[in-house]
């Protein structure tokens, strides 16, 4: 690999293809009905979600599945001219390191990394099909994470981190699974960046009614992770809506873009001024926030938008709020995304090297970004690649 450093790098993104079960084993039976279920229709094996058939992905059994970094030429700007489609044609059997810990644990190594934040793929997709059943939210939410427990841990091997998953629908049931969490070594928890759905309708994430939940997150001093997942955005009639990005135009049997590619974006930028705008780092001042798999060409824009609110309400900000979010927020560009403007824009201290393996989105391997930082200096690269995900995850303590 060019570039290749002496040390092995920390990376930030990586992803577990749930089994079968993941949804149902530690969901009482019946609460399934209202949760998960399983359908087949036409041949075909899908996932019942709160009663109605998701078609989140084309196959939640996974097997066959299309290689890691499939689309990589087409994010690289597809100088081939290929259809999206095109690249997703080819398909392998399931490896068992998508599935099983002891054999990811041999790939991580193989990689050439020192170790891994490990992320849903389907769960971090269905809290948006349940909102409206906070009931329902909380035994998909308690299940889950119980079933990442069993299949892959939280980090006792000290290499493979599973993040568990936590929803703040009910407060009182977050505050709790946040303690198990932490009582079983949980060294980091995700949530989607998305308003929460409670029994009163959608709340912010800053807003005070879940103060005991962040108050706690600060006091544990253990990182928050907003990751990319369906945060139900609406297109407005612009383009169907739903969780899939990308569809095939009427009569063309092509690709369509739409505005669905920047709806990853655009959550992850309203998540994230919300929390600057409501003093979230000001009030809880330990909270440390990783964003990852959002992108991060939105940045420059939004320390704009925060500037200008500053200037036009300079009595409900104590300090500067871009200085504040560089100070308790880490970035993880898109690998496509330009490292040297995030780092202008944050510092290198604050950037975070995720390779989404092994989506079809993300990179061939992990260690094929090293092209995009060989240029950096060496202190740099070693904060990017490795020290900045080794220091979020330990915790720490207010």
């Amino acid at each position: 690999m060019p570039g290749e450093p002496d040390f092995r790098p920390f990376d930030c993104d990586n992803h577990y293809y749930e089994s079968e079960d993941a949804f149902i084993r530690h969901v009482p039976e019946a609460m399934r009905p209202r949760v998960v279920q399983w359908c087949e229709m036409g041949g075909r094996r899908y996932h019942v979600v709160g009663g109605k058939v998701s078609h989140a992905v084309v196959n939640p059994t996974w097997n066959p599945i299309a290689r890691p970094g499939a689309l990589h030429g087409f994010f690289r700007g597809n100088p081939e001219g290929r259809s999206m489609l095109d690249y997703l044609k080819e398909r392998e059997p399931l490896p068992s390191a998508y599935h099983d810990r002891d054999a990811r644990l041999a790939v991580v190594a193989e990689q050439g990394l020192e170790g891994i934040w490990l992320f849903p793929t389907l769960g971090v997709l269905y809290e948006e099909l349940l909102k409206h059943d906070v009931e329902a939210v909380g035994a998909l939410m308690v299940g889950f994470n119980r079933w990442l427990l069993d299949d892959w841990g939280f980090g006792a091997d000290g290499t493979i981190f599973g993040a568990p998953y936590l929803s703040l629908a009910d407060v009182d049931l977050a505050v709790s699974e946040l303690e198990w969490c932490l009582a079983n070594g949980a060294r980091l928890i995700v949530m989607r960046p998305a308003p929460v759905w409670t029994d009163g309708g959608p709340r912010s994430p800053g807003d005070p009614m879940f103060d005991p939940f962040w108050a706690r997150v600060d006091e544990a001093g253990i990182t928050t992770v907003v990751h990319a997942g369906d945060s139900g955005y609406q297109t407005q009639g612009y383009a169907d809506d739903g969780f899939v990005s990308f569809g095939v135009g009427a009569g063309t049997g092509r690709y369509r873009p739409s505005i669905k590619a920047f709806n990853i974006e655009r959550a992850a930028h309203d998540w994230l001024i919300t929390m600057s705008l409501e003093k979230m780092f000001t009030r809880f001042p330990n909270l440390r926030v990783a964003s990852v798999e959002n992108g991060s060409d939105y940045l420059a824009h939004m320390f704009r938008k925060l500037g200008q609110q500053r200037e036009k309400t300079p009595r409900w900000f104590e300090h500067d709020p871009v200085e504040v979010f560089r100070q308790h927020v880490w970035m993880n560009p898109f690998w496509e995304d330009d490292v040297d403007e995030v780092i202008a824009l944050m510092g290198a201290d604050r950037v975070i090297f995720g390779s989404d393996w092994p989506h079809v989105e993300g990179m061939p391997t992990p260690l094929h970004y090293l092209s995009e930082v060989e240029h950096l200096s060496e202190d740099d690269r070693r904060l990017v690649l490795r020290d900045n995900s080794r220091t979020l995850t330990e915790l720490r303590p207010g």
